[in-house]
């Protein structure tokens, strides 16, 4: 009799072989998923924080600066109907030999505000590095640098009256027998405008040594002993070291002064109002003048805007060259 042989039911089974590649999958996914949504929400956060900021800064900056640009493409006199004249008021303002020359009084100024006070600066901030330590040099620190803590109208109150004809600085002058030169330099077409930059030199010097003081005291002591050693002299280790390490330090004081220099406005405008004649005119009292006494705001805001771009083309290689190896 033939044996039935009973099958044995199938039974398929599937090993997974777990690996720490398996394992991490899981894991991976919630951190990948966690610190993005993490991130979104720091940056809605932050976001939150800068707006009242971005929108004063669009409301009080970007707002008039598009406002400007509009009115120099028109003719008006703030209070009637705008016409539209395109770039006239641009070409009026290279026509015009008084609105010319007022950017170029600027550029005078930029000697007298800018390359003089950080030069000076360099001097006097290396030899206040070198001798006045401690008290001292707090002290020199803060004598220089009160100028910069008067208001500007304040210091050309002041120097208006040192510089007028029966002024201090010409009593001086005859008191030392130097009594022909003297004048009301103020008035003067010739020395009105480097009497303007004296009050300029005066304001800026104290920001500039109490800038690059702080840069000096950055530098590594070693490398001045080095160069000592080497037989360097105090002006072979002004130009090697000092300078090239002050780089930034340079950079940041002649981006402030020339910003001054080229809108200067408090100081002229107090001090001489742009005269006598125009020779101390300057962009600032210029765009003053054309919108608030002649009412010609269209050109007014003309010649604001080539202000503007002027001051970006000055300052932009000055941030530049800064930033490099060598000044």
């Amino acid at each position: 009799m033939r044996r039935r042989h009973r099958l044995a039911p199938f039974k398929l089974t599937v090993t997974f072989k777990v690996t720490s590649e398996n394992r991490s999958v899981t894991p991976a996914l919630s951190r990948r998923t966690v610190p993005h949504r993490k991130v979104r929400r720091e940056t809605i956060i932050g976001w939150v924080f800068v707006l009242p900021a971005l929108s004063m800064y669009a409301v009080f900056v970007l707002l008039p600066l598009i406002l400007t640009i509009m009115y120099s493409l028109y003719h008006w006199d703030g209070v009637g109907p705008m016409t539209w004249v395109g770039l006239t008021n641009y070409v009026t303002v290279f026509q015009v030999p008084d609105l010319i020359g007022t950017i170029f009084n600027a550029f005078w100024l930029v000697i007298w505000f800018s390359f003089i006070p950080v030069g000076l600066g360099l001097i006097v901030a290396s030899v206040i590095h070198r001798v006045a330590t401690g008290r001292l040099g707090a002290i020199a620190r803060t004598v220089l640098f009160l100028p910069q803590v008067i208001p500007l109208v304040g210091a050309g109150i002041i120097w208006g009256w040192l510089l007028s004809l029966p002024g201090l600085i010409n009593q001086i002058l005859t008191a030392i027998g130097l009594g022909a030169i003297t004048r009301a330099w103020l008035g003067d077409f010739d020395f009105a405008l480097p009497a303007v930059g004296l009050v300029g030199i005066w304001v800026l010097l104290g920001f500039c040594i109490v800038l690059l003081l702080t840069g000096m005291a950055k530098v590594d002591p070693s490398l001045y002993e080095s160069a000592r050693i080497d037989g360097a002299g105090w002006l072979d280790e002004f130009l090697a070291i000092t300078v090239p390490l002050l780089r930034y330090e340079i950079g940041v004081c002649l981006t402030v002064t020339v910003i001054a220099a080229l809108a200067a406005f408090d100081i002229v405008y107090v001090s001489t109002a742009g005269g006598p004649g125009n020779s101390t005119a300057v962009p600032g009292i210029q765009i003053y003048i054309l919108a608030f006494t002649e009412r010609d705001i269209g050109l007014a805001s003309a010649l604001a805007v080539m202000l503007m771009v002027l001051v970006v083309v000055v300052i932009l290689p000055i941030q530049r060259l800064s930033r490099e190896n060598t000044l």
